[in-house]
């Protein structure tokens, strides 16, 4: 088995490949000089298929697909990823490329707030007219990193499900395939409000939100201050980050064969965007965020910058290799479910997704 490592940066994108995950080799930049603020490494057809979206300053956003690891790149048809006429609005960035439940099913998150539909591998998509079309929408503000939808969970068992989140809006649902959309916020703060208006409907900045596929009711959720988690797929959230050395961050990922396990990796708050001590350190929970835990040997002791919200990751082995991309241009891996970790890219740009996949 290959394991395949997608780093989407401010400047290209480099892709990775290692027979035992001990040794890796790389590739790149491909897309040299454009935003990759997506990766997806599709393995749903048998030859893998890598999805990138990229962004350029002169020619606009593109998903570009490969299925030779990188060798050779195709574009989509016209980008693909449009606003229909008469909309008001272009796709700026695609922030979250998700496969869906069904065969040939692609989900994108896109900033302006949106989220598009593909049901032909990628060649096209449409718009869910519902979500863009909500009365809260003109009310979504922008988060620092812009407007973007950067969560999208397909509900494993019913097609007609779809979970999204974005800064700063909040969770929405839908259960009728995109006809139409509830919030789903209810007990994640908001401090950035008024100390009487800090849990609101909706308009939280919510930075993460992930779940088990064995278990797709339960939702973690990393917000701009505050780790939560739902069990009734977020009509009720619970704070489970007190034992955390800071509830700020960016990421949350869920183990891929142990539902109650999950890591985050906390940053000093919004005024300063770096670990706490400025030491590089994952946390992890075995028990729902009951309690957790720091791993951090092989990780620095002196790291003065952050790991955003798909710069976390983690394969399908059995132990989990976990996977993280740093603003500073470093890539780090772990093959024991995150308790070690060593170097295996430095001095890449800015690094803003990291994906994986095994083939």
């Amino acid at each position: 088995m290959t394991t395949i490592l997608m780093v989407g940066t401010r400047k290209g994108l480099w892709v990775g490949t290692s027979p035992d995950r001990d040794e890796w080799t790389f590739t790149g930049p491909h897309h040299d000089m454009e935003e990759v603020y997506s990766c997806l490494v599709d393995t749903r057809g048998g030859t893998p298929r890598l999805f990138a979206g990229a962004s350029s300053s002169w020619l606009g956003p593109q998903l570009r697909w490969s299925d030779d690891l990188g060798a050779s790149w195709q574009e989509t048809p016209n980008g693909a990823i449009r606003f229909p006429d008469g909309a008001g609005a272009s796709v700026e960035r695609i922030w979250q490329l998700v496969p869906g439940v069904e065969d040939g099913v692609l989900h994108a998150g896109t900033e302006p707030g949106a989220v598009f539909t593909s049901r032909d591998g990628g060649a096209s998509f449409t718009l869910e007219e519902g979500l863009w079309n909500h009365p809260h929408r003109p009310q979504w503000d922008a988060g620092f990193g812009g407007q973007a939808f950067h969560t999208v969970l397909p509900h494993p068992g019913d097609p007609a499900s779809l979970t999204v989140a974005i800064s700063t809006g909040g969770v929405y649902r839908t259960t009728d395939g995109g006809a139409s959309w509830a919030p789903r916020n209810q007990g994640i703060r908001a401090d950035f409000l008024p100390e009487d208006q800090r849990y609101p409907e909706f308009g939280q900045c919510v930075h993460k939100v992930d779940r088990h596929p064995s278990r797709p009711e339960r939702l973690y959720a990393q917000n701009h201050g505050g780790v939560y988690r739902s069990d009734d797929e977020g009509g009720a959230w619970t704070s489970i980050g007190d034992d955390l050395p800071s509830d700020f961050g960016f990421p949350i990922v869920v183990h891929p064969h142990r539902p109650d396990t999950i890591w985050v990796f906390p940053l000093g708050g919004g005024e300063r965007r770096y670990p706490p001590e400025a030491k590089a350190r994952v946390w992890r929970s075995d028990d729902a965020g009951e309690s957790w835990s720091s791993y951090g040997e092989g990780l620095p002791d002196a790291f003065y910058v952050g790991v955003m919200r798909d710069a976390l990751c983690v394969d399908s082995g059995d132990p989990a290799g976990l996977y993280l991309g740093a603003r500073n241009g470093s890539v780090w891996a772990s093959a024991d479910d995150g308790e070690t970790w060593r170097q295996i890219a430095a001095d890449l740009p800015d690094v803003m997704s990291v994906k994986v996949g095994v083939a």
